[in-house]
């Protein structure tokens, strides 16, 4: 049986064509599935597009949050109430056409635990993919994986996975950070990528940044390494520049005049120590908002029919 989780955040006018897209291609592959949607408080009829679609089959399944929590959020209420032996993760907004699915599928049967479905051609702005890309490069270091410029938010897991994550708790989540903790069998596949029909993503650039700096002080120690490093070339350039100093002294008994340069090179020490303190003040909100044991999502209505 396969799962498909799909958050779901103002989507109600493309949901009833994917999900007819979706029962077509899978039941024409005689394969036993339930669709998962998620929806994240997106403020439209989704709930209701949700509910409808619900009645017209079983198999459809919803869980409705109480506020919006983020996609990765919403994708780990769906995993995590999943029944299949598979997952599948997908948007709503039918850039990921379903047709493309079965290769996933189709990969993760030779052996991999996760398979992505990565694009064959990027379908978003310039701005939007020079922001994904520094996301993917934060995640590469999140992730330790060489793999992670594959990632995409299509992707197909064996769910026996999730018991690495099952109970974590925390407001910062990343599902393909998550995956790493169960496994390093990752593979991908790339897949069509079709122009968005309706509206347009939550994600701009500036949430796109703030989601990868959240990856990189939420799950990796890199940007420590990287103020230490910091702070030991700077270190060794302010010797370099004593060096400098006592010589002049020492050979021509005179020091290095300029406000100018004395100023300079303050500021730029000045900096580099506030930059440090930034970093570590980033890991310290982590362990802040950690031990505040904020849930990573709270379910407001589930709608599940009785033969599920």
């Amino acid at each position: 049986m396969i799962s498909f989780v799909i958050p779901v955040y103002r989507s109600a006018k493309i949901l009833p064509e994917l999900c007819r897209r979706l029962i077509a291609v899978f039941d024409g592959l005689s394969v036993n599935f339930e669709l998962i949607f998620v929806e994240d408080c997106g403020g439209d009829d989704s709930w209701l597009v949700i509910q409808k679609l619900s009645t017209q089959d079983s198999r459809v399944r919803g869980y409705k949050l109480s506020r919006n929590y983020g996609q990765h959020n919403a994708i780990l209420c769906g995993v995590r109430v999943a029944k299949g032996e598979v997952i599948v993760t997908l948007d709503d907004d039918l850039q990921h056409p379903p047709e493309e699915l079965p290769k996933l599928l189709a990969k993760l049967e030779e052996g991999y635990d996760v398979v992505y479905g990565p694009p064959e051609r990027e379908q978003h702005g310039l701005l939007r993919d020079f922001a994904s890309q520094i996301t993917k490069w934060a995640l590469e270091g999140a992730m330790g994986a060489a793999n992670a410029r594959q990632v995409s938010a299509l992707r197909a897991f064996r769910t026996a996975l999730r018991d690495a994550f099952i109970d974590y708790r925390s407001p910062t989540v990343n599902i393909d950070v998550l995956l790493t903790w169960a496994t390093t069998r990752f593979s991908a596949v790339r897949v069509r990528h079709e122009p968005r029909k309706f509206g347009r993503s939550g994600y701009t650039p500036q949430k796109l940044v703030r989601h990868a700096l959240n990856m990189m002080t939420g799950y990796s120690t890199r940007p420590l390494h990287l103020a230490s490093m910091m702070g030991l070339i700077l270190a060794l350039f302010g010797l370099g520049i004593l060096s400098y100093v006592l010589i002049r002294w020492l050979i021509e008994g005179s020091i290095v005049p300029g406000f100018v340069f004395l100023a300079s090179v303050t500021a730029l020490f000045s900096g580099a120590q506030l930059i440090a303190l930034g970093i570590i003040g980033e890991y310290l909100a982590r362990m802040h908002f950690r031990t505040m044991e904020q849930p990573p999502y709270l379910v407001r209505e589930i709608l599940q029919p009785e033969n599920n």
